[in-house]
């Protein structure tokens, strides 16, 4: 094939759609990563690991330490309860039907989520109509407020599935970690760098089972990309570029003009809950079904919103964790929205035997240079992904790693003759099947919280960038700007009390 991998990846089509008091500075500790999928993820390593992360009272986790923590049901089955129920719910309730899904919540009524979905194919509407129907006649509950729902049913869950928008991914995500309930949460994470150093801790310490739902990580080719290059088959990298066709939306936008009034709150739509922790505004269609990710009070822009898929398989691979500096250009900023393209660049230290690295992103339509060593018959001409330059080739990924290809095709004419055996453990299954496995299996699942967080933390930290328009130096030690500490509140944001559930978190 010329260099290339074609790597058929383990979801379907769907998942290529896009889904319809300030915090106090609290001492936290550095983190490292555990390596979430390798082949020895056994009851030691995983405690070896943990402690590493400097967790002083770190307890074994109950569903592996026999204190009957969310058990498995006399059916043999996961009693799971889907956060998000429209948009990319749509998938998780299609993957998880064999399992017992025993509540769903909501901000939308029933009628509005039992239609064709939004930018997804006519069968996958039907089937998820046809079960939706199913779980009502098995009695699954529905509610509005997941707060309400773990009040309600919380000794009857066993595992939540979020997929609401970014800015309520963390409280809803605390509140199971704190109930002792596994987790898989959309990506990205969480919406600020602090959401994410503080879920990732707490996951750890409550010892549930998390996912993320950057679905690549589940690939093949996402494992190849870090055998090979942690086995120097492309040499030292000191260079990536990473892009996406996204936004798919409009971003640099202004605010809706309510000078006047504000168009009526649609039927059936719980605004206020919808909304959740943000700063409270009136409706406008201009935010919900599907807009909200332009906004800064909502979502993550095109940045966050593909950064944990596309840069996914070099992050591993090449052992990043925080950059000690980000900058970023872009077009205008507004108020209250993301800009319509940018570039955004990390530089990452080094670490190990891994030589100093500069990472770049672009987005809005724009695109990196052809790196040298590639000949333009080579290009593949991916609408997003990214390429890793190393010193003898480079590798060109695409979305979510589905495609490796290595160029030019005379070095890998050479090198596929020398390529590492496979030493990472291989998904089967599905994205939301691999976690229910690593429940069962009382392991951890493939991009476990102690991947995800800090992955996330990284990605969200551009978003600062974006905003700050400045180089910001980072000390991921104290999460803090050393040149800039006027933007450390960007690290972080206001939240009102009363949406976590359970712990002994200040923050609420």
């Amino acid at each position: 094939m010329h260099g290339e991998i074609q790597i058929r990846p383990p979801f379907t089509a769907s998942d290529h759609y896009p889904s319809p008091n300030s915090l106090p500075i609290l001492p936290i500790k550095p983190m490292k990563q555990m390596n979430p999928t390798t082949c020895t993820n056994t009851r030691r390593k995983f405690l070896k690991n943990a402690s590493a992360l400097g967790l002083s009272a770190m307890l074994a986790p109950r569903y592996l330490a026999g204190q009957n923590h969310n058990r498995i049901s006399p059916t043999g089955r996961l009693q799971i309860a889907l956060v998000g129920v429209g948009g990319r719910g749509r998938q998780a309730l299609l993957s998880l039907i064999d399992e017992d899904i025993v509540a769903c919540c909501d901000v939308l009524d029933l009628e509005n989520l039992t239609g064709e979905p939004r930018n997804q194919h006519g069968q996958l509407g039907k089937l998820f109509s046809e079960n939706l129907a199913s779980l009502n006649r098995k009695g699954t509950r529905w509610f509005e407020d997941y707060r309400v729902m773990f009040e309600t049913m919380g000794d009857k869950i066993d595992a939540v599935v979020i997929t609401v928008p970014d800015h309520m991914h963390f409280p809803i995500a605390m509140s199971a970690v704190n109930l002792k309930k596994h987790v898989y949460c959309e990506k990205p994470l969480v919406h600020t760098v602090e959401e994410a150093r503080l879920l990732t801790e707490a996951a750890i310490a409550s010892g549930v089972v998390t996912q993320m739902g950057n679905q690549g990580h589940s690939n093949e080719g996402t494992r190849l990309v870090r055998e090979w290059i942690q086995a120097g088959v492309i040499g030292k990298v000191r260079e990536v570029h990473s892009w996406t066709n996204r936004p798919g939306w409009p971003q640099g936008v202004e605010p809706p003009n309510h000078a006047t009034s504000a168009p009526p709150v649609p039927a059936g739509l719980r605004w206020d809950l919808w909304q959740g922790v943000a700063t409270s505004r009136s409706y406008d269609p201009a935010y919900v079904p599907f807009l909200w990710r332009a906004f800064f009070d909502y979502g993550s822009g095109a940045f966050g919103d593909m950064a944990c898929h596309i840069m996914d398989s070099p992050y591993w691979a090449l052992d990043l964790t925080y950059p000690d500096w980000v900058e970023a250009t872009s077009t205008a900023l507004t108020q209250i929205s993301y800009p319509k393209a940018s570039i955004v660049t990390f530089h990452f230290p080094s670490r190990g035997g891994m030589p100093d690295l500069i990472y770049k992103w672009y987005d809005g339509g724009l695109r990196p240079p052809l790196p040298r060593s590639i000949p333009r018959s080579e290009d593949p001409g991916f609408s997003s992904g990214s390429y890793i330059i190393g010193e003898h080739a480079t590798l060109i990924t695409d979305t979510y790693s589905g495609s490796v290809r290595v160029s030019p095709k005379e070095k890998w004419a050479t090198l596929r003759q020398s390529l590492p055996p496979k030493s990472i453990r291989r998904v089967t299954t599905d994205h939301h099947q691999e976690w229910v496995n690593a429940i069962r299996e009382q392991r951890t699942a493939s991009t476990d919280f102690s991947y995800a967080g800090p992955f996330t933390e990284m990605t969200q930290l551009g978003n600062v960038a974006l905003r700050a328009r400045t180089r910001l130096h980072y000390d991921h030690s104290r999460m803090a700007f050393t040149n800039s500490p006027e933007h450390n509140s960007l690290l972080r944001k206001p939240y009102p009390k009363g949406w976590i559930i359970g712990g002994s978190s200040k923050l609420i």
